[in-house]
């Protein structure tokens, strides 16, 4: 699912088509509606968004389709569906199982960087194969306080100890990005240039630094799309046609 049009599926959309997967994008924030339930589908994607994950003061979400989203999230963990959330669909993953997502006292985190892989990666059909410091693109304000009781944390960093977790045995959730190209990148320097700025960021600088690590990133997470697929399609190697994929999507 596509939670903003600044953040849509793209190189991602990519590995995961080239693995066989067929692709249905809803896009809520244009007016698309949400399925009732994930039946008849091989694996759901949440993607990320400029909205907040927790409701506003007054209790308004997010953005209007987030509860029901929310909904969806729990129906994918409890009847066994592949699901990848990717930034703030992590957090709403972490959310809709009353995980705890708050506008992060670190402040933002902006730019290429690497996590490091926790143990419990090893026994994980995804992770495993992870390296242990991955090459990651990070966008976001927000931040993952709380695991949902249960979950597995797969992935930390210093500022941000949870980066990516797993939700029983097919959802998994990523704080950050590895959907992004160039284009995207400048899009969002674009947008938070008053961001940037307040950082001491300089916009040229941040979509040099991101796109030098584009092919690292291909490296280690077009594999991890492709074990997806796998995982959705239930094929050795993610080949041979499957039903439609939901994509629900900058934080």
């Amino acid at each position: 699912m596509e939670n903003d049009p600044a953040d849509d599926v793209r190189r991602l959309g990519e590995w995961l088509t080239e693995a066989g997967l067929t692709l249905e994008i809803r896009r809520p924030h244009a007016g698309d509606e949400l399925p009732e339930t994930l039946d008849g589908y091989d694996a759901f994607v949440v993607l990320g968004g400029d909205q907040s994950a927790f409701p506003a003061e007054d209790g308004t979400p997010g953005a209007p389709w987030f509860p029901a989203l929310e909904g969806l999230l729990r129906k994918a963990v409890r009847f066994r569906t592949p699901t990848l959330a990717v930034c703030l669909g992590a957090q709403l993953l972490a959310t809709a199982h009353n995980g705890t997502v708050i506008r992060s006292p670190s402040g933002p985190e902006i730019g290429p960087g690497l996590i490091g892989r926790r143990d419990a990666a090893d026994n994980d059909p995804l992770f495993r194969y992870v390296p242990l410091l991955p090459d990651v693109l990070q966008w976001h304000l927000d931040e993952i306080t709380e695991l949902p009781l249960g979950a597995v944390l797969l992935a930390a960093s210093t500022r941000f100890p949870h980066q990516a977790f797993r939700l029983g045995d097919r959802a998994w959730g990523l704080q950050f990005h590895i959907e992004c190209d160039t284009d995207m990148i400048a899009g969002w320097t674009a947008s938070d240039a008053g961001l940037l700025a307040d950082l001491g960021y300089a916009p040229d600088v941040v979509i040099d630094a991101c796109t030098a690590a584009l092919a690292d990133v291909e490296e280690i997470w077009q594999p991890f799309a492709a074990r997806f697929a796998a995982l959705a399609l239930g094929t050795p190697h993610g080949a041979g046609p499957g039903r439609p994929l939901p994509l629900l999507g900058q934080e």
